[in-house]
């Protein structure tokens, strides 16, 4: 899959600072992230924030139909299918690695970043979004987490934001995939601001004519701008889809046991065509993701956000050796049957000791390749 990064630095008015641009270009494959994409992100990022004229960044997606739908899983797909154990192995490393460092370093960012989620923004998109100081959806967006679909999991920080969201919750939009609209974005706040898409070169413009000063009042100033250009459209805000549901959705995923809880989405009736896919997705989406997810949520919830990107890079690494993962993804991408082979065909049939093993670290603590993410930052 071919694909990059773009690069501009705007000059502000004042002569003195700079905005940096960094645009995802993969149109193609609405953005999804290659390796060299993430290496190119992770390297200008760094450069940026220790340059004093780069005052803030702006991320963006190329095209109109998305800011990013995830990672580069076709390449994933073919290391898995076509290499040796230990090739593959090597390569699922590499990428998650240099994926999770980029994720880590904009939840951490010192600088504000502009994150504009216009269109599709799901996978390894939301990892680059969800971190970002100011999050900007649209009345395009469309936010998810659909890897119970191929046989992964929610990656890219979920053990993270999926417990930062109200009980049940984070479950349920990971058991089931189910995409979420601007409105609900914000009121679950994922996403910070609704602008127009039209009004891109005018926050630009903005930041250009800003009079910018220290790192907590440019965060502060962002912040008071975008908060000033969401106010006129409001009222072009969609329906919300998920908070009309809120409390049946929360009543269906509280409780201890996994099976209860899948029967109790399935039995959810009457709720409209979202509810009906969310169910659907969830009904022919992978056992195994299912019970991940379930621990991601109830036994995570106190692991730091450097902790969970390490949890997360073993667990992505053996999902890929586990032969789920590689299912998943010939049968929806690739061969594009849609009826994966799941290792096991119910929730109720997973053999829990497989999910213990996923969970088991691949690394002991000092070789881990994440082991320089700062569990001192707290966030």
């Amino acid at each position: 899959m071919t694909g990059r990064v773009s690069f501009e630095e705007l000059e502000c008015d004042d002569s003195d600072h700079k905005i940096g641009v960094a645009i995802l270009e993969n149109t193609a494959s609405l953005n999804a992230l290659t390796f060299d994409m993430l290496v190119q992100l992770k390297d200008k990022l760094m450069t940026w924030q220790d340059d004093e004229h780069i005052v803030s960044v702006f991320l963006d997606g190329a095209g109109e139909k998305a800011f990013c739908a995830g990672g580069d899983v076709r390449s994933m797909y073919h290391a898995m299918k076509s290499e040796t154990v230990s090739t593959s192995q090597a390569f699922l490393t590499d990428y998650f690695a240099i994926e999770y460092q980029c994720d880590y370093l904009i939840h951490t960012y010192k600088k504000p970043i502009i994150a504009w989620g216009d269109g599709i923004v799901m996978g390894g998109g939301i990892g680059l979004y969800i971190g970002a100081s100011h999050k900007v959806v649209t009345p395009k967006s469309r936010l998810a987490m659909p890897e119970i679909s191929i046989g992964l999991y929610p990656d890219v920080g979920g053990t993270w934001f999926l417990n930062q969201l109200e009980p049940g919750i984070g479950l349920f939009l990971g058991l089931t995939g189910a995409p979420i609209n601007a409105s609900d974005a914000i009121a679950l706040n994922i996403a910070d601001n609704f602008l127009l898409s039209e009004y891109k070169s005018t926050v630009l413009e903005h930041l250009q004519a800003n009079s910018w000063r220290g790192i907590d009042d440019n965060h502060a100033m962002v912040s008071e701008l975008l908060d000033s250009l969401s106010q006129p459209t409001i009222h072009h805000q969609p329906a919300s889809q998920l908070v009309p549901y809120f409390s049946h959705i929360q009543a269906a995923c509280s409780g201890s046991d996994l099976n209860t809880i899948c029967q109790n989405i399935l039995a959810m009736e009457g709720m409209g065509q979202w509810i009906e896919t969310a169910k659907h997705t969830l009904e022919v989406g992978s056992p195994i993701t299912a019970h991940i997810c379930f621990r991601q949520v109830t036994q995570c919830q106190s692991l730091s956000l450097a902790e969970c990107f390490k949890l997360e890079l073993s667990l992505s690494v053996r999902c890929g050796a586990l032969g789920e993962f590689q299912e998943g993804v010939r049968a929806r991408l690739i061969d594009k049957s849609g009826e994966p082979n799941w290792l096991f065909k119910t929730v109720n049939e997973v053999d829990t000791t497989i999910i213990d093993t996923l969970f088991t670290s691949l690394w002991p603590e000092e070789t881990h390749p994440l082991a320089q993410l700062d569990n001192t930052v707290s966030l």
